[in-house]
């Protein structure tokens, strides 16, 4: 039996209108053109993708800054042996008030830069008979003829305008075969090995090297002439064919201003403000006023005012 309201003639529906789409057209299409406006950016706004500077690169454009540096490593006049924790105890470190930060983290990453930088990576490389006398001469000194070899070789070198070439051959006991030795295994690339390698299978740790190259004079040259030092505003410095991190402005636009920029304590000090304005902002909802804001200024409406057009026509 047929239900009565199958008997009750039906409009037709109107034919839908249609168009012809190719998808696959359309993304490749897409695909096309992010990739050409991608090209065009990167060739218009991308940064040199430079080589890592390594301490063989150094020793080679530069072996007069190696030379004074090396010889700042093994007398402890370089900045690492004076930075205290996490490196050493050679300075009380960074605080916010009385609150040393810096020396109660202690030394969780202990550096001698006399025995890292110089003296290990020389014993623990195969040597001639006069740079193996010379490292012998040297580790069974006392500490003060240690450091009176240490200050005549600086003295002479200082003389000499950093020039090692010009400082007599006998000046400092065994001071100058040992760096002399030290720049020729830094030029062949393997103080870099000897120094990244910390007795594990992945050789991540790149500390030793780091603070070796920030205590010469070559790595901040570097930086100068492409504009990444920092006391440039908004630079964000990438590494390798990494972008660099935007997240970071907020933190690093504290150094560019008073008193920030001319303290001893900034990086404590930012630490701190960021800690507090990171507290701040997850607080926000509980935060009387603040939490307000929404109410007091109706941005929302103008977001979504389609919507409260349709309320208002209702």
């Amino acid at each position: 039996m047929t239900p009565p309201w199958a008997r009750i003639p039906q409009p037709e529906a109107a034919p839908a209108e249609t168009r012809s789409y190719d998808l696959v057209k359309e993304f490749v299409i897409a695909l096309v053109a992010v990739l050409v406006l991608t090209l065009a950016g990167a060739a218009v706004f991308g940064a040199p993708d430079d080589k890592p500077v390594t301490l063989a690169a150094w020793a080679k454009a530069d072996p007069n800054d190696f030379t004074a540096t090396a010889l700042s490593e093994l007398d402890g006049s370089s900045d690492t042996a004076g930075y205290g924790a996490p490196y050493n105890t050679a300075a009380p470190g960074q605080k916010i008030g009385p609150v040393g930060l810096q020396k109660a983290a202690g030394v969780r990453h202990p550096v001698d830069t006399a025995k890292d930088f110089v003296l290990a990576p020389l014993a623990n490389a195969p040597q001639t008979p006069d740079v193996a006398a010379a490292l012998a001469q040297y580790q069974s000194a006392t500490p003060d003829q240690q450091a009176a070899w240490d200050k005549a070789y600086s003295d002479a070198l200082t003389a000499a305008n950093d020039d090692p070439a010009l400082v007599l051959p006998d000046t400092g006991g065994p001071v100058p075969v040992l760096l002399k030795q030290l720049l020729a295994q830094a030029s062949s690339g393997s103080l870099d090995g000897a120094l990244l390698s910390q007795g594990g299978f992945y050789q991540s740790d790149y500390t030793k090297p780091l603070l070796f190259l920030a205590d010469g004079g070559y790595l901040s040259g570097r930086a100068d002439a492409k504009h990444l030092s920092g006391d440039q505003w908004g630079m964000m410095n990438e590494t390798g064919n990494y972008p660099g991190q935007a997240w970071l402005w907020l933190y690093t636009f504290w150094y560019q201003i008073s008193p920030f920029n001319h303290s001893d304590n900034a990086d404590a000090l930012i630490w701190g403000l960021m800690a507090v304005l990171t507290l701040g902002f997850i607080l926000i909802p509980f935060i009387p006023g603040v939490r307000s804001i929404p109410r007091y200024v109706p941005v929302y409406r103008l977001i979504w005012r389609d919507h409260y057009r349709r309320q208002l026509e209702r």
